[in-house]
């Protein structure tokens, strides 16, 4: 099953370069606009609840397929650009194992668990965590 949701998750990432490789932008952009959604994270600064939130705005699909279809229904290339970069970095991310965030931690994700296991922490079967060899 983690092979198939890493080859849904590089489908997107190929989907998201098409459609960038017919905006009219240079493809130096892609590169240089790649971790915008990453800002979300300084909502940590404010504590993990609304960090968990801009992060997962900023990372969620739905939301970069509706600004990419806006874009394109209103003609607007710079909206179909930002709907595409954040397609492009949620796949990539989730292709990594990056998943949308808990409020728990900025660790905990909807895909497991980001990182090594710390003492104290059972690792097992849907805890995200490999057990040490």
């Amino acid at each position: 099953m983690k092979t198939l949701l890493k080859l849904e998750e590089l489908a997107e990432l190929l989907v998201a370069t098409l459609v960038f490789a017919h905006l009219p932008y240079p493809w130096w952009q892609l590169p240089a606009l790649f971790l915008l959604p990453d800002l979300g994270m300084l909502g940590y600064l404010a504590g993990p609840r609304l960090g968990a939130f801009t992060y997962n705005l900023l990372h969620h699909k739905a939301l970069a397929l509706v600004v990419s279809t806006a874009g394109w229904a209103l003609g607007q290339p710079l909206l179909l650009l930002a709907g595409t970069v954040l397609l492009f970095h949620s796949a990539f991310d989730r292709l990594l194992g990056y998943g949308l965030k808990y409020a728990t931690g900025f660790r905990h994700t909807h895909l497991g668990m980001v990182g090594r296991a710390e003492p104290g922490i059972l690792a097992g079967p849907g805890s995200g965590y490999q057990e040490a060899n």
